[in-house]
């Protein structure tokens, strides 16, 4: 490496804080605007509530309540998800922005079971609302504020690769939904004397209910190890792929350690006359380009010998594909070798397949059928990151 390159890779270490910091700041900044509006709306809302008798207005200032405490914790979540890594997390404390996430839902959830107990209470026991112009005037300015920050918060969250962030904004374009159905509501009330305000808070408590639900579901998906996008994977894939000494890129096993914070390995076939020195540099300019390019740490980065100049066993490594790709479990061959009178290779197996072991023997019983003088070793690998 150059000197030139040296201090470039210098640089881009150096401004990795930075770039944390600056991605840290926006979703407080961005959290804070949240808890302002939320906090007004909530204001507002329950002023025309309380003049007006509607509970569905009511109903409608609770959850802006619970809005802007769903901001704190998502800057309780950022500001604790960027500690530094320490000996008992070397992957530092990205998750808890998912933990976060987690106990944003659980608000949200559980201000959707109260606004239900409290709608069902004035469907048995209703009060007469008494809406004016100026309420609902007001009731339609909350809608067009809230469609602004959920858009704005989406907008934001996505850039800056924050769950909390895009669930808030989820959550408020779905208040203003809702808020819209409460306006209907209203004005059905004023064209017809018919109050259906009762049922619509039922339907607005269904819909956030649901709406918590799934962000805890979606945040346990997270913690438990879901799949790395596959759009990450096929990028890191051919980047790696671009190295002229790489003929392959297998095995890639990625892990999520939180927003911006993926760690994995992968395998490469190379020449099997590639010396070990060539070996060890060309691994370390994989690590750095990948890293680099798409922010993800590679933690190992493991080899496949390739046969060189040997026809036989390129004649081999084509049957040995053939026959195992017969099989519809079956994803992929890689890791060929022949070695004297013993090839060994790796197939990959998706998770449809019940019993990985009897189709390994089942391919294995096929090639010593086809080559009884041949010593077959065979390992299998799940479909944790698969990538053609």
């Amino acid at each position: 490496m150059t000197e030139m390159q040296h201090a470039q890779q210098d640089k881009e270490i150096r401004n990795l804080p930075e770039e944390a910091g600056n991605r840290d700041r926006t979703i407080v900044r961005t959290s804070l605007l949240g808890i302002g509006a939320n906090v007004l709306l909530a204001a507002v809302k329950a002023v025309v509530g309380f003049f007006t008798g509607s509970i569905a207005i009511s109903l409608d200032a609770v959850n802006n309540l619970s809005d802007a405490g769903s901001g704190i914790i998502t800057i309780a979540g950022t500001r604790l998800a960027a500690k530094r890594p320490d000996r008992q997390h070397p992957y530092g404390h990205g998750r808890l922005e998912y933990l976060s996430a987690m106990a944003l839902g659980a608000i949200i959830m559980s201000a959707g079971l109260t606004s239900f107990q409290e709608s069902v209470r004035k469907i048995l026991h209703p009060v007469r609302p008494g809406y004016t112009a100026i309420s609902l005037a007001i009731v339609a300015l909350c809608i067009l504020v809230k469609v602004f920050l959920g858009r704005y918060t989406i907008g934001t969250g996505r850039s800056a690769g924050s769950e909390p962030l895009v669930n808030a904004g989820k959550d408020a374009l779905m208040d203003a939904f809702l808020s819209a159905s409460t306006l209907a509501a209203a004005l059905i009330f004023l064209l017809t004397d018919i109050s259906s305000e009762a049922w619509i808070g039922c339907l607005i408590s269904v819909f956030i209910i649901r709406a918590g639900f799934e962000m805890i579901m979606n945040t346990v998906s997270e913690l438990l190890g879901k799949r790395v996008d596959a759009g990450l994977v096929h990028r890191v894939q051919k980047t790696v792929e671009e190295f002229p000494e790489v003929y392959g890129v297998y095995d890639l096993n990625f892990h999520d350690y939180g927003p911006g914070r993926v760690a994995g390995s992968l395998q490469v076939e190379v020449e099997d006359t590639m010396p070990a020195w060539k070996v060890s540099d060309l691994i370390r300019r994989i690590k750095k380009t990948v890293y680099e390019d798409h922010r993800v740490l590679l933690t190992a980065v493991g080899i496949y010998a390739m046969n060189t100049g040997d026809e036989k066993a390129a004649v081999l490594r084509r049957q040995v594909t053939d026959i195992a790709m017969e099989y519809e479990h079956v994803l992929q061959v890689h890791g060929f070798y022949l070695k004297d009178n013993m090839i060994q290779f790796d197939i990959l197996i998706d998770f449809d397949e019940k019993d990985p072991a009897a189709l390994c023997d089942a391919i294995r019983d096929k090639i010593r059928a086809l080559h009884p003088e041949l010593e077959v070793r065979m390992f299998w690998d799940a479909d944790y990151n698969f990538s053609e």
